[in-house]
Order: C-alpha cells, then structure tokens, then sequence
C-alpha cells in the first residue's frame, strides 16, 4: 500500500505547484496623469487611473494590449505574461507604454 500511496502523494504535489507557478501576481502602476487603457481577453478591461495602482493576477501566456493612440479601436500588444515575471512584482504600466510605442515606431507600424 506504501508504494502506491507515495509516488500518488509526489505526482499531487508537483501538479499542485505548477498550477501554482502559472499564475503570477502583479501591481499594475500607472504613474502618468492620464487614464490608461487596456485589453486583457477573457480577463477584463481595465482602465488604469492616473497616479493609481492596480491589483492583478495574470497566468503565464496571457496577453496584454493597450491602445497606442489613446482611445482608438486599433490595439497593440504590450506584453505576453512568461517565467520572467515575479510573484508581487509593479509593472510600471505607463513606462512599457513608452517603451512599446518606440519599438513600434521604430518598426513603421
């Protein structure tokens, strides 16, 4: 009964902790004094106040857009959740923006 019930304990504990490990608890920060805007499917649609934080939790793959021009309807991705991102880590919303319209620019999109 012993070597039944053990390797059953191992394999409930390690598909316990990967569950666990996808996923990963944000502070979304907006620091500028716009609203902020974005899009994450099947999750919501927050709009980030300005000079305000914002709690999240977010699986690994979950994608994240936000719109380049504002308000309009054409919408960018911002970043794709992975194993990079830390538990409780702050996402400074407004600097990835920046940052990510640059690189878009950059690419003539």
């Amino acid at each position: 009964m012993k070597a039944f019930v053990f390797p059953f304990f191992i394999l409930l504990i390690q598909s316990t902790s990967s569950l666990y490990a996808q996923n990963i608890h944000f502070t979304f920060h907006n620091g500028s004094l716009k609203s902020i805007p974005l899009v994450i499917p099947s999750v919501m649609n927050p709009n980030l106040n300005p000079l305000s934080n914002s709690g999240i939790s977010l699986n690994v793959g979950q994608k994240v857009y936000f719109y380049p021009s504002g308000t309009s309807k054409k919408r960018e991705l911002l970043f794709t959740v992975d194993d990079s991102f830390q538990q409780d880590q702050i996402l400074e919303i407004d600097a990835i923006i920046e940052k990510r319209k640059k690189e878009l620019k950059a690419n003539g999109l």
